[in-house]
C-alpha cells in the first residue's frame, strides 16, 4: 500500500509498523522486500539504492506477522549505529526498543537487554561471543539481516551465526545484502550455502525502477610520475630485496628475484622454508629471517611508491625504535643497519618535496570545492599514516577532517565511536567539506552523496573499489578520481581492480538472467544433504541393530591413548579424571596408580563418541579463547553449553576441579625460548586453585619446530608434571582440543556428578618479582638483564639513578642497553613524540 503527500504528489508506503510519509515507495524495493517475505533470501542491489530499506520492509512485516524480535548484522560499528538511526526514524516502535550491541555494551548488559528488545543492530563478533557465552537466545528471532553478507566466507562470524539462527530459531527468515556479492558464480554460492540462502533477487541499473533513482558517474584514472628522488629511494630498497631473493634462490626455494614477484608467490617461498625446518635443515631459519627482512623492504618500497615519503619516514621511525628493543629479531636488525637502507632513510628525511599524489589531491579539490562550487568531497587512502598527513597537508587550505578505525595502529591513534559519529553527522550536515577515510567508510555507511571520490591508490579488490564509488552519483551525477603512479604496483592494481570490477558487473547481469538456475543448484544442494543426512541415519540405525558386535568393532579400531609426553609414571593421564564408581572421595582418587579397568576405558570410548541419553554439560571458557573457535564449536554440539568467563586462572573450567591451560606448540616453545615463566605461573596458580590441573599442548612439531634442544623441551614438561601435578596431553589441532574438552567434561559432570565452578585468582607477585618487572620493563631489557642489575646495585632506584659508565659494569649490559636506559630514565616525556 501507498500513501500520497498532498503538496510535492511523491507516493510514501503505508504499511504495519511503518512511520506514516516517512519512505518513498519506490517498486524496486517493495518487489524485492516482497520476495524475500517468502523465503531465506540473497538481495543484490547498487550502492546507495536502498538495501536497508528492503531489509527494514521485511523485518516490519515479520514484527507485524509473528511478533518476536529482529536482528540485523552489521561488519562495522559506525554501520550498525547508522542502521539503527535509520530503524528508530522508519518505525513505529519505541526507540528504546531498537537497541545496539557493539564490543562497547558490556556483556552482562547485553544480556539483560536482548530480553525486552524487539530489533538488535550489532556487529556480528559480539552475537558470536553472546552466542557462545549463551547470553542470548535466537529462538523468538523472525528475521535476521547480514548486511554486506559478502563477507560470509572463510571463517568469519555471519557463518557460525546463520548455522545457529537456522538451528535454535523458532520462524527463521535469513536477508543477505550486498551490493557485490562475489566475483563469480562459485562464490556467490558459497556465500549463500554459509548463510543457509535458497532464494536470489537481483536488481542492476539496467532496470529501469532502478534507473530512475541513479546518476552517471564519471571515473578518471589519472596517471602520475615519481620524482627521481623517489624513484633512487625505491630502487635502493628493490635492490635489497634482488639481494635477499638471491640468498633464497640458493637455498632452492624459488627461482625468481624479481621484487615486484606478487605475494603469492612470497607466501609460496615462505612454505618451502618451513619444509625445509620440518625436515630439521638448519637453513630454513636463516631462509625464514631473510623472507622476513624482505617482507619489510616491500612494505617500505610500496610506502615510497603509492602513498608519501612522510608515510615512508613513519615507517623507518618505527622500524629503528623494534630494532633498538631487547626483543628485535635478526631481521629488524639487519633491516635497519643495511648500508642501502640507512642510505634510503637518510634521502627520505632530506626529501623536501611534495609527493605527486599530494600535489595532485589538493588540485583535484581546488577544482571541485572552487571552480565547480562542489560541497563535500571523499578521500580515500589505504594507509592511516598517509589520512594523517593528507588531513593535515590539506587542512592548509580546506576544511578537512579525518576518518579511520578504532583500533590503534602504530603511528597512529584510532577514533571512537563516539568520535566517528560526531565526525560523520558534521559531514552530513555540511560543517566541513572534506573527509579524508581508510577502508572503514567504504562499506555502506549513509555519507552523504558527494561531489568527488578520490582513491589515493587503486585497491586491488572489485568488490572494495565498486563500494566507495558508491559514496558518489546517488542524488546527482558524481565524479570518481584514481591516482595512479606510473611503474609501481599501483598499475598492477589498476588492472586487478579493473578486470574484477567488469567481471562483477557482467556477473551480476548474469546473475540476474541466471536466479533461477543458481536456485536449481541451492536447491540440489540442500536436497543432497537432506539425503545424506537421511542415509547416515540408517546406517546408525543398522549400527545399532549390530549391538554388542558393533560396539567391539568401535573399541577394536579406536587409536590407543597418546604415550604421556614427558614419560613420567607419575604424571596423571586421562584414567585419573574417571573417578570410582563407589564414591570414593577425591584424595583417594589422587593416590590411586592402578590403570583404569576395561569397562572404565570403554564408557571413555563410548562418551567420546556422544552419548544420547547423556545429561547436558557445562564447559566455561576464557573470554581470550575466542580467537581459537574452540569455545565456538563446542556451542553447536548437542548436549554442551558454554560459558564464557573473563577467569582469572585458565584458559577452560570443566568441574570444580579441573582447569586446563591451552597452550599451542609455538606458544611453548616461545615460552622457553625468551626465558618467559608467565607458562609456569599460570599452571602453578592453577594447580593452587584446582585439583586437577592440565596442560594442553596443541599442534604437531614439539622437538621439530625450533631450535629448541630436546632435553630443554623434556624437562619443561617434567616440570609440568611433577613440579606442579599437571596432566600434559597433547592434542594436533583445534577439533581434537575441543574433542578432549568435551570427554573430560562430561566424565566429571556426567560420571561423577560433578559441578562446575570458577574459583581462583592469581597469584599476587612477590616483592622480588614486582622489582625485577619493573626493571626489565624499562627500555625492554628483559627478566635476565633486569635479575643481573638488581644483583648489581641492590634496588630498583640505584638502577634507575645510574649512570651509564655504571650500568656497562653489569655483566650483560653493553653500551646499546646502558644509552636505552638512560634515555628512558631521564628523556623529557612528549605524548606527541613519534611512537
Amino acid at each position: 500500500m501507498a500513501a500520497t503527500d498532498a503538496e510535492g504528489g511523491t507516493d510514501y508506503l503505508d504499511r504495519p509498523l511503518l512511520v506514516p510519509g516517512f519512505l518513498e515507495d519506490r517498486s524496486y524495493q517493495t518487489e524485492l522486500a516482497d520476495a524475500s517475505c517468502d523465503g531465506h533470501t540473497l538481495v543484490c542491489l547498487p550502492t546507495g539504492l536502498g538495501k536497508t530499506t528492503v531489509s527494514l520492509l521485511v523485518t516490519a512485516h515479520r514484527l507485524a506477522e509473528y511478533g518476536g524480535k529482529a536482528l540485523m548484522l552489521a561488519p562495522t560499528k559506525p554501520l550498525v549505529e547508522q542502521h539503527a538511526a535509520f530503524y528508530r526514524e522508519a518505525l513505529e516502535i519505541p526507540d528504546d526498543e531498537i537497541v545496539v550491541f557493539t564490543g562497547e555494551v558490556s556483556p552482562d548488559d547485553r544480556a539483560a537487554v536482548w530480553n525486552d528488545a524487539r530489533v538488535v543492530m550489532a556487529t556480528p563478533q559480539v552475537i558470536e561471543n553472546d552466542l557462545v557465552g549463551n547470553r542470548i537466545d535466537l529462538g523468538p528471532v523472525v528475521h535476521c539481516t547480514f548486511d554486506e553478507c559478502h563477507r560470509a566466507t572463510g571463517d568469519y562470524a555471519y557463518n557460525y551465526i546463520a548455522e545457529r539462527y537456522h538451528s535454535d530459531a523458532d520462524r527463521p527468515l535469513v536477508t543477505g545484502m550486498s551490493a557485490s556479492p562475489g566475483g563469480d558464480e562459485e562464490e556467490i554460492l558459497i556465500v549463500c550455502r554459509n548463510l543457509g540462502i535458497d532464494d536470489v533477487e537481483v536488481m542492476t541499473e539496467a532496470d529501469a525502477d532502478v534507473a530512475e533513482h541513479t546518476y552517471e558517474t564519471e571515473v578518471d584514472w589519472t596517471h602520475l610520475d615519481l620524482p627521481d628522488e623517489v624513484l633512487e629511494i625505491r630502487d635502493a630498497l628493490n635492490d635489497v630485496i634482488a639481494e635477499r631473493l638471491e640468498q633464497l634462490k640458493q637455498l632452492g626455494v624459488t627461482n625468481s628475484t624479481d621484487p615486484s614477484m606478487s605475494q603469492k608467490q612470497l607466501n609460496a617461498i615462505r612454505a618451502k622454508l618451513q619444509e625445509l625446518i620440518n625436515n630439521g635443515q638448519s637453513e630454513g631459519y636463516e631462509g625464514m629471517s631473510a623472507h622476513a627482512e624482505i617482507m619489510k623492504l616491500r612494505r617500505a618500497v610500496e610506502l615510497v611508491e603509492t602513498q608519501s615519503v612522510e608515510s615512508l619516514r613513519r615507517y623507518f621511525d618505527r622500524q629503528r625504535n623494534a630494532a633498538r628493543s631487547s626483543g628485535a629479531s635478526k631481521a629488524a636488525q639487519r633491516f635497519v643497519s643495511e648500508p642501502r637502507v640507512k642510505e634510503a632513510m637518510r634521502k627520505a628525511e632530506d626529501f623536501d618535496d611534495l609527493h605527486p599524489k599530494f600535489r595532485k589531491t589538493r588540485l583535484l579539490l581546488a577544482e571541485t570545492l572552487g571552480i565547480q562550487d562542489g560541497e563535500r568531497v571523499i578521500v580515500f587512502t589505504e594507509s592511516r599514516d598517509t589520512a594523517e598527513s593528507l588531513t593535515e597537508f590539506l587542512s592548509e587550505s580546506f576544511d578537512v577532517r579525518r576518518f579511520v578505525g578504532q583500533g590503534d595502529k602504530e603511528g597512529s591513534d584510532g577514533m571512537t565511536q563516539t568520535e566517528q559519529k560526531d565526525t560523520l553527522a558534521a559531514f552530513r550536515n555540511g560543517e566541513f567539506e572534506v573527509l579524508v577515510s581508510t577502508s572503514v567508510a567504504e562499506e555502506g555507511l549513509d555519507v552523504p552523496d558527494v561531489d568527488l571520490v578520490l582513491f589515493y591508490e587503486p585497491v586491488p579488490k572489485g568488490v572494495r573499489s565498486i563500494q566507495r564509488k558508491g559514496r558518489t552519483g546517488r542524488a546527482q551525477e558524481g565524479r570518481v578520481v584514481v591516482l595512479i603512479a606510473n611503474d609501481t604496483r599501483d598499475e598492477a592494481f589498476y588492472w586487478i581492480s579493473k578486470n574484477e570490477e567488469q567481471k562483477m558487473e557482467e556477473e551480476l547481469r548474469k546473475l540476474k538472467g541466471a536466479e533461477a538456475d543458481i536456485e536449481a543448484e541451492l536447491d540440489d544442494s540442500q536436497q543432497s544433504l537432506e539425503s545424506f543426512a537421511g542415509e547416515e541415519a540408517d546406517r546408525d540405525g543398522e549400527e545399532e541393530d549390530d549391538g554388542d558386535d558393533a560396539e567391539a568393532a568401535d573399541a577394536e579400531s579406536s587409536e590407543p591413548a597418546p604415550e604421556r609426553t614427558n614419560g613420567s609414571d607419575s604424571q596423571p593421564g586421562l584414567a585419573d579424571f574417571a573417578g570410582t564408581e563407589d564414591g570414593s572421595d577425591e584424595d583417594e582418587d589422587a593416590a590411586s596408580d592402578d590403570p583404569a579397568p576395561e569397562d572404565e576405558a570403554e564408557g571413555l570410548v563410548a562418551t567420546a563418541g556422544g552419548d544420547p541419553d547423556a545429561e547436558d554439560i557445562e564447559i566455561v571458557a576464557d573470554q581470550r579463547e575466542l580467537d581459537s573457535h574452540i569455545a565456538r564449536d563446542l556451542s553447536k554440539r548437542d548436549g554442551v553449553t558454554t560459558r564464557l568467563e573473563t577467569l582469572a586462572v585458565g584458559d577452560y573450567v570443566l568441574s570444580d576441579r579441573v582447569a586446563v591451560e591451552r597452550k599451542s606448540v609455538d606458544d611453548f616453545l616461545d615460552t622457553l625460548l625468551g626465558n618467559d615463566r608467565s607458562m609456569f605461573d599460570q599452571v602453578g596458580d592453577a594447580a593452587r586453585h584446582y585439583a586437577r590441573p592440565v596442560v594442553i599442548l596443541e599442534g604437531d612439531g614439539l622437538y621439530e619446530k625450533r631450535n629448541v634442544h630436546p632435553n630443554a623441551i623434556r624437562g619443561a614438561l617434567s616440570s609440568l608434571a611433577v613440579d606442579f601435578g599437571a596432566s600434559v596431553l597433547q592434542t594436533r589441532d583445534t577439533d581434537e582440543t575441543a574433542d578432549l574438552l568435551e570427554v573430560i567434561a562430561r566424565r566429571e559432570q556426567d560420571r561423577d556428578d560433578r559441578e562446575v565452578q570458577v574459583h581462583g585468582e592469581k597469584s599476587s607477585k612477590t616483592l622480588a618479582e614486582q622489582q625485577e618487572y619493573v626493571v626489565s620493563s624499562v627500555a625492554e631489557v628483559g627478566p635476565v638483564t633486569a635479575r643481573a642489575l638488581l644483583d648489581h646495585f641492590g634496588s630498583v632506584e640505584a638502577v634507575m639513578t645510574a649512570d651509564a659508565d655504571a650500568l656497562k659494569e653489569v655483566s650483560g649490559v653493553g653500551d646499546v642497553t646502558a644509552t636505552r636506559i638512560r634515555e628512558v630514565v631521564s628523556g623529557e616525556y612528549d605524548p606527541s613524540a613519534q611512537k
